[in-house]
């Protein structure tokens, strides 16, 4: 196979575990997150184990113009994108008038805009391929509002929306968009979020990495609008599309309470 799959976020966790199971599948890899160190370990491991490419770019894409750099680096090589999988995302724990507004916004930039420019950039490269997939990584916060992860839930939400909006605007054409909607996964999200207090309770309902890209790619290549892997995690979804909000915001406010 000579296509190529377009990863963010690519270095650890849920992103890491997309990468080598495109590779297992026989995709070539284009790899971009902050830590080269973490780039050129996966690549070896990719390169040894699967025998496909695997090209590195150390970007942040919450920098200014750093998706069309992604995207102008894809063209340079003139390779054949087939995938691209927006996984670059991180969230921020506490109240909003209490965080920082610099670190908050930054997080919107990374969650939101990045996601967004880097899929314009990069959609006309997928129609030149006969068929061609999206996959937007949200989160099960997408479905109701958090008390404490406010900007963080509101940026999932959009995720999701926009996912399905362009999935809609492209169903007659060659690219397929997926939104992937995973709950608690050992990735160290929780300490990025500043959520150590939780740690112990994310870790009793923690997937995998490995579990959730594997559910997220089946979903993909199934051509499905949005999946959210796990039981209880497809439980919390539902519940909150048809229970009361208020009572919704009062339990999540309660889970993740400062």
């Amino acid at each position: 196979m000579n296509e190529y799959a377009l990863i963010t976020g690519a270095g650890r966790g849920i992103g890491k575990e997309l990468a080598l199971q495109l590779a297992e599948r026989g995709y070539n890899l284009l790899l971009v997150a902050r830590s080269k160190g973490d780039l050129d370990a996966l690549a070896q491991t990719v390169a040894t184990n699967y025998q496909v490419k695997a090209l590195c770019l150390s970007a942040d894409l919450s920098a200014d113009g750093a998706a069309l750099a992604v995207a102008d680096w894809c063209k340079t090589l003139g390779v054949p994108v087939s995938i691209l999988v927006n996984n670059a995302g991180y969230g921020l724990w506490g109240n909003f008038d209490e965080l920082d507004l610099a670190a908050q916004m930054n997080m919107l930039k990374l969650n939101i805009s990045a996601l967004v420019e880097l899929t314009y950039y990069t959609l006309p490269l997928l129609k030149k391929q006969s068929k061609a997939f999206v996959l937007n990584v949200s989160s099960v916060a997408a479905y109701q509002a958090v008390p404490s992860l406010a900007l963080y839930s509101a940026s999932k939400a959009f995720v999701l929306s926009f996912s399905r909006a362009l999935r809609y605007e492209q169903k007659q054409g060659k690219v397929s968009v997926t939104c992937l909607c995973p709950g608690p996964t050992a990735t160290g999200f929780a300490q990025r979020a500043g959520m150590d207090a939780l740690q112990e309770l994310a870790e009793k309902f923690n997937m995998s990495p490995a579990e959730v890209a594997r559910v997220g790619l089946k979903a993909m290549f199934r051509k499905k609008a949005e999946i959210v892997p796990g039981f209880l995690n497809r439980v919390s979804a539902i519940a909150a599309r048809h229970l009361n909000k208020s009572l919704v915001e009062r339990i999540t406010a309660s889970l993740y309470k400062k």
